[in-house]
């Protein structure tokens, strides 16, 4: 969807992922649907974000497409959910490789040429569990806040180059409808508390929001329903209040679960 409205507005595009038939297909589906005079054909680059050490020579051949980038989207990302004692360390590596890691080394990669320009955009599509975390997904939830904090700091070194930096923080993101599993937790506290983050956004708002993020250069956007605002808000002003709802959630379901 990202690549759809970028594409349909005229930019010249870099599409990089870690399958190529997938490539081929997003590149016919692009120019089946986009007038040839007013779209520009994208460029295809095999890229597997969690093999850092692939990414620099990935990162020549992208700027050797046009010389340089304008903006660079960061927005692959891997999940798990588990127990913290049920994930091995090699997965939790493996998580931050491809949702810390990889995004930097891109960036790093990248960010040269953008300060040679003294001109350039970066965005980061992370989540909302950069700001708070939610049980079950440690690895997840702590790639996710490294991120945040590596790109809050070079937003604030890069402006005196006139760069700026971007990050998108969705809930979950549905390209389908899902209703939530039965059971006798469901009302409890925890989940109507966050129960508006298993419904997420769709990836069509996700990629107009990133276009209009790019347009206007803002800095941070979170793209959620009150009640997970709202939890960001007690995490950061009231973290004892937030951490008892959390654990009175797993209490609930664990319980439910015995029974």
């Amino acid at each position: 969807e990202c690549s759809r409205v970028f594409h349909t507005g005229g930019a010249r595009l870099v599409l990089c992922g870690r399958t190529w038939e997938k490539l081929e297909a997003l590149y016919e589906a692009l120019m089946s649907v986009a007038d040839p005079s007013m779209t520009y054909a994208p460029k295809l680059i095999l890229l597997d974000i969690s093999d850092i050490n692939c990414i620099q020579d990935v990162a020549k051949e992208i700027l050797n497409c046009y010389g340089c980038v304008d903006i660079l989207i960061n927005n692959a990302s891997m999940k798990v959910k588990g127990a913290v004692q049920s994930i091995s360390l090699e997965l939790d590596k493996k998580i931050m490789d491809a949702n810390y890691f990889g995004p930097i080394t891109l960036t790093k990669a990248i960010l040269p040429n953008m300060i040679s320009r003294r001109t350039g955009q970066i965005v980061l599509i992370n989540s909302i569990q950069g700001k708070i975390g939610i049980p079950f997904r440690a690895a997840y939830a702590a790639s996710k806040h490294a991120a945040v904090g590596f790109f809050d700091c070079l937003r604030a070194e890069m402006e005196e180059f006139d760069i700026s930096v971007s990050t998108v923080n969705p809930t979950f993101i549905c390209s389908y409808h899902r209703q939530p599993a039965p059971g006798n937790w469901e009302a409890s506290i925890w989940k109507f508390f966050f129960r508006k983050l298993a419904y997420g956004v769709h990836p069509v708002e996700v990629a107009e929001e990133v276009l209009r993020t790019v347009s206007s250069k803002k800095q941070e956007v979170l793209m959620a329903n009150p009640i997970p605002r709202v939890a960001v808000y007690i995490r950061t002003f009231f973290p004892e209040l937030f951490f008892a709802i959390v654990a009175s959630g797993i209490r609930e379901k664990l319980k439910t679960e015995e029974e």
